[in-house]
């Protein structure tokens, strides 16, 4: 599962690291949503491959994101 955070349009309400923290975390430089480390793609903190026994709390989290930036395909 590939998940994408606009992290530009974050408002860092803590959503989504506080419902999915094995897959999401707040950037301690810039207080943004990223993908944790051992799940990013290429390392860029905006894109992930998450696997399948994540996908219920990633979409979970989507679903609870009050700007909608993350987006699970």
């Amino acid at each position: 599962m590939n998940v994408t955070i606009d992290r530009m349009a974050c408002v860092s309400c803590g959503a989504c690291w506080n419902t999915c923290p094995e897959l999401f975390d707040q950037n301690h430089c810039d207080s943004l949503s990223e993908v944790v480390e051992e799940y990013r793609f290429n390392g860029d903190r905006a894109e992930g491959v998450a696997p399948d026994c994540l996908c219920c709390c990633a979409q979970e989290a989507a679903d609870l994101c009050p700007v909608h930036i993350i987006r699970i395909i």
